[in-house]
């Protein structure tokens, strides 16, 4: 596979690789977690405990900030539309990939619209708003305030109970006017992540025209440590397709090894 999210005319921003990379490193620990829980060696409530949904909510939100940052690099660095769409079709092969893993897993909750789900389409809407400048701020507020708009409007009995279903529906509750979580391993809606994106892309667009140095770390006199999460942002698809079924298969072996 080819490098993930590379601008289209090089100098690398190792600075948004290294983001990135951190933001895997954080979702490994938090996958793995969650596998343990799987297979029973150690029972936690992902979907109660604030300590485990609060961590989900930071690590998607550092994972599409990351993505609009790309995303205003490319766009500042001429990246073509053919260029574009060779990426946007590497993201919706690994969602269906995604997708079709974890029916055999979890078939009564499978990932229809997952954080790579979510990414195809938001990459779509985020380049099409590439130009639109500071309004991009205001385009995220609104994306962030709408979905928990509708749960506060439910919450107080102003949404009938038809509106309601028709908006949780699995047809359309991919565009995040839901009044609850669908019944899936892993959901990400457009909105409200669409506004993280939107945000990473503001920001993005600010710094490449006027503080462009605070991206110039080099991977090449950093750290071991540097070099390590500036490789893992920049394979970043690559990883993560890879990681969950590694450390899957690793706890499989250890309970048969175990028996």
């Amino acid at each position: 596979m080819s490098k993930d999210l590379e601008p289209a005319i090089s100098q690398r921003f190792y600075a948004v690789d290294a983001l990135r990379g951190f933001a895997m490193v954080w979702m490994t620990v938090f996958h793995f977690c969650f596998d343990l829980n799987h297979f029973a060696y150690w029972r936690q409530n992902f979907l109660a405990d604030s300590f485990w949904t609060w961590q989900r909510t930071a690590i998607l939100s550092l994972f599409l900030f990351t993505a609009g940052l790309g995303q205003a690099v490319a766009v500042r660095q001429g990246q073509s539309w053919q260029r574009f769409w060779r990426r946007w079709a590497q993201v919706s092969a690994c969602a269906l990939l995604v997708s079709a893993g974890s029916y055999l897993m979890y078939p009564s909750t499978f990932i229809y619209f997952g954080v790579l789900h979510g990414m195809a389409v938001m990459l779509i809407v985020v380049r099409l708003t590439a130009h639109w400048g500071r309004w991009l701020w205001w385009l995220g507020l609104l994306a962030i305030g709408a979905s928990y708009t509708m749960i506060v409007i439910a919450d107080y009995a102003l949404l009938t109970r038809a509106t309601a279903d028709f908006f949780n529906s699995k047809a359309l509750n991919w565009l995040g006017f839901v009044t609850r979580k669908p019944a899936t391993e892993d959901f990400v809606p457009l909105l409200p992540w669409l506004g993280v994106m939107w945000w990473g892309m503001a920001a993005g667009s600010w710094v490449m025209r006027n503080r462009v140095a605070w991206l110039s770390l080099r991977s090449s006199n950093g750290s071991v440590a540097v070099k390590a999460l500036t490789a893992m942002g920049r394979w970043s698809l690559s990883y993560y397709m890879l990681h969950q079924p590694v450390m899957i298969g690793a706890l499989m072996a250890f309970g048969w090894l175990a028996k």
